[in-house]
C-alpha cells in the first residue's frame, strides 16, 4: 500500500504505473525469469527511491506499479528499471539473450501514466496482479 514520503521540505504520494515491453514483443518472460525480475526489484528497491507496489508480466511486457519522490523524474524512474533489470537479467540468466538477437531486453519504448492514490490505486493493484491469467474482465478502462 502506497504511504506518505516525508522529506525534509515536502510531503508526496507519487505512484505511476509503468508497462514495459520486451524487445521485439518477443515472448520471452518465463515464470522464472518474472521471479528473478521480482528479485532484482526488491534490489532496487533498496537501493533507490523507488517503491514496487506491484509487478505483474505477460510473456512480452510487464507492468510496475511503483512509488517514488519527487526528486525522481519518470523518465529516471524508467530507466533505472529498465536499465538494472536487463543488465542483472542478462548476467543471471545468459539463454535470454540468445533469445534476442540485439542485445536488449526491454523495447526503447514505454507507457507510463500516475495513478491516483485512492480510488484508483486497488483497481490498478488488481489489473497488474492478473497480467497473464487470460482474464479481460478485470481490466479497468485506461483510456
Amino acid at each position: 500500500m502506497s504511504e506518505l514520503i516525508h522529506k525534509k521540505h515536502n510531503v508526496s504520494v507519487l505512484l505511476y504505473h509503468l508497462v514495459c515491453p520486451t524487445k521485439y514483443r518477443k515472448a520471452v518472460i518465463t515464470p522464472d525469469i518474472d521471479e528473478k525480475l521480482k528479485e532484482i526489484c526488491e534490489q532496487i528497491s533498496l537501493r533507490y527511491e523507488i517503491e514496487f507496489l506491484e509487478i505483474g508480466t505477460d510473456s512480452e511486457h510487464v507492468h510496475f506499479l511503483v512509488q517514488s519522490v519527487l526528486m525522481y523524474s519518470p523518465t529516471k524512474i524508467v530507466r533505472t528499471i529498465k536499465s538494472i533489470t536487463a543488465k542483472e537479467i542478462f548476467r543471471q540468466m545468459p539463454e535470454v539473450k540468445k533469445q534476442l538477437w540485439g542485445g536488449e531486453f526491454w523495447s526503447d519504448g514505454y507507457y507510463i501514466s500516475t495513478v491516483g492514490a485512492h480510488s484508483s490505486e486497488e483497481a490498478m493493484k488488481q489489473y497488474i496482479r492478473n497480467q497473464g491469467d487470460g482474464n479481460d474482465s478485470t481490466q479497468p478502462s485506461l483510456f
